[in-house]
């Protein structure tokens, strides 16, 4: 039996930090980024502008050996940009609109396979073109759906979550958020068994997981089976951004290649803790991942 294509929707751009460094970014983007470092291939489903910084990307990307198969250019709409500012070591995101990726177009997406893994977050369904072209993926090939919550301030609304949750099979997302979508939910009671069941069974998920920092990750699964996986101490932290991204990445990778659920943690959690020590999420260094590729024996 054919493994199923990776399909990753949504948006890229780049992080812009105080210090003017600028770095290739978008929660999509970059679990695409360390799928095809991991050897998964993905085929990444965006959009930049025909600009200077569209054309960067796009030479990433070809660098990095990525399919460019999903990336279209928009003529009218620049390449995406986030301010990124950091308030007491937690990063803030001022995220620029009407960027490209804003507008997919659904008549541009290529042909995929029916037995897709398709992946996609929240952000990128703040305008009605990118939302469509996401409904017309979920319509056409009927995906394994992996729903990655990304809450950033105004871009969302709780209508539009909750039926992305109501949509998924795995779903991912940190306790604050989980406290968004939940009203009468405490952060503090994202952890809580009987909770964690309550919503897998509401959301009829296959998967929930809870990220909680710090403390680490709670996940539940269709087997009301609770696993629960805590980091070791950091040696080095440069900023968390993309920290979710990447453990995003190895959750698509463990479910790819079959791995037991608290092996999946496990490792996520490990490179989520790595790509702290990086300033901003992505690294075009290999070394950095042939640690990990050693480690975890991957032989894609």
């Amino acid at each position: 039996m054919h493994k199923p294509q990776t399909v990753i929707f949504g948006e890229v751009l780049y992080d812009c930090f105080p210090d003017g460094k600028r770095v290739l970014g978008g929660a999509p983007f970059n679990v695409a980024w360390h799928c095809q470092a991991f050897g998964l291939q993905p085929l990444l489903i965006s959009r930049v502008g025909d600009d200077p910084s569209g054309e960067k990307i796009q030479q990433a990307m070809h660098d990095w050996g990525m399919s460019s198969a999903g990336l279209q250019i928009d003529s009218q709409h620049p390449s995406g940009v986030v301010d990124v500012r950091f308030e007491q070591g937690e990063p803030s995101y001022t995220i620029v609109e009407n960027s490209a990726w804003d507008f997919i177009d659904k008549s541009a997406l290529p042909a995929l396979q029916h037995n897709s893994l398709f992946y996609h977050g929240s952000l990128a369904l703040r305008k009605p073109e990118s939302a469509a072209a996401l409904d017309y993926i979920k319509q056409q090939i009927k995906p394994s759906v992996f729903v990655d919550i990304n809450l950033r301030s105004p871009w969302w609304k709780l209508p539009q979550i909750k039926q992305m949750m109501a949509d998924a099979q795995w779903l991912k997302l940190n306790q604050h958020e989980l406290a968004q979508v939940q009203p009468d939910m405490t952060a503090e009671a994202a952890a809580d068994d009987e909770t964690l069941l309550k919503l897998l069974q509401q959301y009829q998920l296959e998967l929930l997981i809870v990220t909680r920092g710090e403390q680490g990750v709670v996940a539940c699964d269709i087997q009301g089976t609770i696993s629960r996986v805590v980091p070791q101490a950091l040696n080095r932290v440069e900023d968390t951004v993309g920290a979710g991204d990447a453990f995003s990445s190895v959750l698509l990778l463990g479910q790819y290649l079959q791995w037991p659920l608290v092996t999946r943690l496990q490792r996520a959690q490990q490179f989520a803790s790595a790509v702290v020590g990086l300033q901003g999420a992505t690294t075009s260094d290999t070394a950095f991942y042939q640690h990990f590729i050693d480690a975890w024996q991957l032989s894609l």
